[in-house]
């Protein structure tokens, strides 16, 4: 029986977490260890018996893990640790600062060549695989239009602005695609939409003691770069609501491609999601590219990867004699 692949995990919030549990479904890979910036003894795992180690020492390991998924943040944790852990061990990360990835990737590679080790980047669904659907539908149908609808889901980042508003208690913030905006895609009419047109913000707020609900509202619904310029509602209601109605991360969306074939035929591509938890569904798609990440060192390869480079058959527990069998 095969060695199982031996995994390490840094950061212990919602994606670490999800990730734990998306390895306990996979029965060729193991967890090795949970390396965190937090007192170790302050994390609880699904599983008390793996070891949760001070991130400093994780240079300590570089023989006991053989893909390092990495599970912090797009904003400030992974430029940092995306380069540093990318010299000494092979990893997946989740980099989604969309703008970014060109120069993030850059660095990454540096890294990952120096140090001999395979570094994917930008796993998860958008970007992800999002972006091989972007890339399908484009390829596919040369002559046309690719359209990304997000949503219905909580936008965890549209969210975080929203807590920073003067007299805004907590809050969060669903995208919704406009269905007029949808229909028209999916009818192969290739509309020119803007902003406003594809997407509708919705926001549900609890006010601090004594704030004005509508400077509050005034000062989101003008919000340059995130509400400005969305169609947005705002929502006053209670903590206990807010805490009852609005604590899971739901999300998903559509990449429709809308074109003409040779012949002057209409073609629609579409592919979706619907997630109950955001964080759970990447968590499972960052371990299934982690058995890629293995495959590809084994095989000798080095420097950064994206999802646009690893063939599919890299991410499945099966045989390449059993997906032709199987699955073609």
């Amino acid at each position: 029986m095969a060695a199982k692949i031996r995994i390490g995990i840094v950061g212990y919030g919602n994606l670490g977490r999800g990730v734990e549990y998306a390895i306990a479904q996979n029965t060729d890979m193991s967890l090795v260890g949970v390396f965190t910036r937090r007192e170790p003894s302050s994390v609880q795992t699904r599983d008390g018996g793996v070891p949760v180690r001070p991130l400093a020492s994780i240079g300590d390991f570089q023989d006991d893990i053989d893909v390092l998924i990495l599970c912090g943040g797009s904003k400030n944790d992974l430029p940092e640790q995306g380069p540093a852990l990318a010299a000494l061990f092979n990893t997946v990360d989740s980099y989604d600062t969309h703008a970014k990835i060109p120069e993030y990737f850059d660095a990454v590679d540096k890294a990952a060549e120096s140090g001999g080790h395979i570094a994917l980047i930008s796993v998860g669904w958008d970007p992800g695989l999002f972006s091989l659907n972007r890339l399908f539908g484009e390829s596919v149908l040369p002559e046309g239009a690719t359209y990304t609808f997000w949503g219905k889901g909580l936008s965890q980042g549209h969210s975080d602005a929203l807590r920073r508003v003067a007299g805004v208690k907590g809050a969060v913030q669903y995208t919704i695609p406009v269905p007029d905006a949808v229909e028209q895609v999916r009818s192969g009419s290739l509309p020119s939409l803007t902003t406003r047109q594809k997407h509708t913000r919705d926001c549900y707020v609890v006010l601090e003691p004594g704030a004005d609900a509508a400077t509050v509202e005034q000062a989101i619904v003008t919000m340059p770069d995130y509400f400005a310029d969305y169609d947005t509602s705002v929502n006053f209601i209670t903590e206990e609501a807010l805490e009852r109605d609005h604590s899971a991360m739901p999300h998903g969306g559509f990449v429709i491609r809308s074109g003409k074939t040779g012949q002057g035929s209409t073609q629609v591509m579409e592919y979706s999601l619907t997630l109950q938890s955001n964080p759970e569904f990447t968590s499972s798609v960052l371990v299934a590219y982690a058995r890629a990440v293995f495959r590809l060192s084994q095989a000798g390869q080095k420097g950064a990867r994206t999802v646009l480079d690893v063939a599919p058959g890299l991410l499945s527990p099966k045989t390449a004699a059993q997906l032709r069998k199987e699955l073609l």
